[in-house]
């Protein structure tokens, strides 16, 4: 991919205060490229703004919450109003929720996290889809292996990501003639502030405990940026990182062993430091 693949391109990017989002945003602008970014942290978009601008990119700061369909449509207003156009929609935030759904007070949580990682995407891109049929541009959904597999103790969080290639797959047929793109990217394990923020079944944020999980093997949010924002550049339909094949293998032909060793490396040990006392519940 050029240094200059996307210069002059308009682009708005989900998730863009932290991690994977704020990586892509720093990426583009590297490029020259001009950047809504969008998230709900106004104070935080409007660092990695500032930052985007020293790198020589235009960058325009747009608080958003993707879950709220009218602020999708004025992000992707503005953005045409100050762009004059849009050439790629990075569909990035989100967030977890980690509990086993019997200890869900209720499925307030649930369905806050169907709002934000599905229908935040389905907001954007529905609103965005007649300016990126002019310019016959690209959309980029960040999801996660958990699109591809279950994972137990993230009912909600895997439920949005099936939804979330479920909905680009039927997209991706509708858009095929006019020449817009549907990439979808399944990062593994990315370092970002991403598990700090994974709240438990009270909402409550897990913090260190998700900082913990991180280890100086695990691939920079910078690195995934690299990688994402190539395929976008190539139109690639799926990108699956981390052992992604292996898991789709083994769904196709042992289903059952893929249960169980889901159930062994994540299910068992959080319950025993659960009881432990380890890990709030």
């Amino acid at each position: 991919m050029s240094k200059e693949a996307f210069r002059n391109q308009a682009v708005i990017v989900t998730g863009a205060s932290a991690g994977i989002g704020k990586s892509l945003a720093l990426l583009l602008a590297d490029q020259g490229a001009k950047v809504a970014i969008a998230a709900r942290r106004a104070d935080r978009l409007e660092q990695v703004g500032s930052e985007c601008r020293s790198r020589g990119g235009e960058a325009l700061v747009v608080p958003t919450d993707v879950s709220d369909e009218a602020q999708c449509r004025m992000l992707v207003e503005k953005t045409v109003a100050e762009f004059g156009r849009l050439d790629m929609l990075i569909n990035n935030a989100g967030l977890a929720v980690v509990a086993l759904l019997r200890e869900y007070p209720d499925l307030h949580l649930f369905r806050h996290v169907m709002d934000v990682n599905f229908y935040g995407a389905v907001h954007c891109t529905y609103h965005a889809l007649p300016y990126l049929m002019q310019s016959r541009g690209r959309i980029l959904a960040v999801s996660s292996l958990g699109g591809k597999g279950g994972l137990p103790f993230n009912t909600s969080y895997t439920s949005s990501k099936y939804a979330l290639h479920g909905f680009y797959d039927s997209l991706r047929m509708e858009m095929r003639r006019h020449g817009v793109s549907v990439t979808v990217v399944c990062p593994y394990w990315v370092v970002t502030e991403f598990h700090e923020a994974y709240l438990n079944k009270d909402g409550q944020p897990r913090g260190k405990q998700g900082r913990a999980l991180y280890t100086k093997k695990m691939m920079t949010a910078e690195r995934c940026a690299e990688i994402t924002l190539r395929a976008a550049y190539k139109r690639q339909r799926e990108l699956l990182m981390g052992p992604g094949r292996l898991l789709e293998w083994l769904k196709l032909i042992a289903p059952d062993l893929l249960d169980w060793l889901a159930v062994k490396a994540i299910l068992e040990p959080i319950a025993r430091r659960t009881r432990a006392g380890k890990i709030e519940a």
